[in-house]
């Protein structure tokens, strides 16, 4: 279902255009053309950690392999889709073996929840996998044992790399208000990682669109004596700042502080704007098109509608796709006034 008609067409969608296709992600993914959209930001389902209520969903394998290995797969279509300068920006977070939900837990699904005043159907909140459903299981002869931190985010990265992909960064994304957790041998765990990945060795980054400010923007830089032509020369030149600061700001780093925002739609974790705002302004332009194979609470396309992208998500879930159409209708009396400020 789209909310502004437009003609799909290689290399995006009509610019503003929006669109929630509902469905199996891997075979959403395949019936788009090569080249479709500039960039895709995401956070897939995490292994073993929320049960989202559909029997096809992704996050509920049995083994870590499996979850890598279908990842591996969604995600060459994702590259296909992609244009040659196009980032994929992907937010992952980790596991420790033997602590999922289903060691005896049962899940409470969700309820019906007013979203603006309408009433959704019964929306699954993304509660701890059924007890024996044997996610999470440690299988016969794994490299992990009980308690130790599986490393999802890695081996995900890893395997992406190894099907063609560029590993550009890794991003830290520091939450100040992380889930609780009720264990005394080993710290909180407060963040989570974002990977920046390629699909060619040139692509698309705007660092100005996301330069930070500087910290010290009056202290003046040493310099010396810089060989004539030098990269250093070149810079001190091209900034003309007298303390050899560039004059929007530092480029930006890769720990980025961010609060998390639970939203009462019902969506049990939701991908915070603010994180989601320096992927889409550095991985496009205005009139670009933004995808997002797990759409989920439809913040990655609000944030893109905002800026003036168009956006593509994929949802499998039919009260999540539902859900997101709703967010982002009763977003769009702001899109403009996000667009005059921008």
């Amino acid at each position: 279902m789209s909310g502004v008609s437009g003609a799909d067409a290689p290399g995006g969608v009509a610019r503003g255009s929006w669109e929630i296709r509902e469905g199996d992600c891997l075979e959403s993914l395949r019936a788009m053309p090569d080249e479709y959209v500039q960039t895709c930001v995401t956070s897939p389902p995490y292994w073993g950690l929320r049960d989202y209520g559909h029997g096809d969903q992704l996050g509920m394998e049995e083994t870590p392999d499996l979850f890598v290995a279908n990842m591996v797969k969604v995600f060459a279509e994702v590259k296909r889709v992609l244009r040659d300068d196009g980032t994929l920006w992907l937010n992952i977070g980790d596991s420790y073996a033997g602590s999922w939900g289903n060691q005896g837990r049962k899940s409470e699904r969700g309820t019906l929840r007013p979203i603006n005043g309408k009433m959704l159907t019964p929306v699954h909140d993304g509660r701890y996998p059924d007890a024996g459903s044997n996610t999470g299981k440690i299988p016969e002869g794994a490299n992990f044992k009980a308690k130790d931190l599986v490393g999802i985010p890695w081996l995900l990265a890893f395997a992406l790399r190894a099907d063609g992909w560029y590993l550009r960064s890794e991003i830290i994304w520091a939450k100040p208000n992380p889930m609780p957790e009720s264990v005394t041998d080993r710290p909180t765990k407060a963040h989570e990682q974002v990977f920046l990945l390629t699909k060619s060795p040139r692509y698309f980054y705007d660092a100005d669109a996301v330069r930070e400010a500087h910290q010290h923007p009056d202290v003046t830089r040493t310099r010396g004596k810089c060989a004539p032509g030098s990269l250093q020369e070149n810079l001190g030149k091209y900034w003309k700042t007298p303390n050899g600061n560039h004059p929007a700001g530092r480029n930006k780093r890769t720990v980025w502080t961010v609060t998390t925002q639970p939203f009462a739609g019902a969506h049990f974790a939701t991908f915070p704007p603010k994180l989601i705002e320096p992927m889409v302004l550095a991985g496009s332009k205005p009139g670009d098109t933004v995808l997002d194979p797990f759409s989920g609470s439809g913040t990655t396309g609000m944030v893109a509608l905002r800026h003036d992208r168009s956006y593509v998500g994929l949802e499998l879930n039919p009260d999540y796709a539902e859900l997101s159409r709703n967010r982002i209708r009763d977003d769009a009396p702001l899109l403009n006034t996000h667009l005059e400020a921008a």
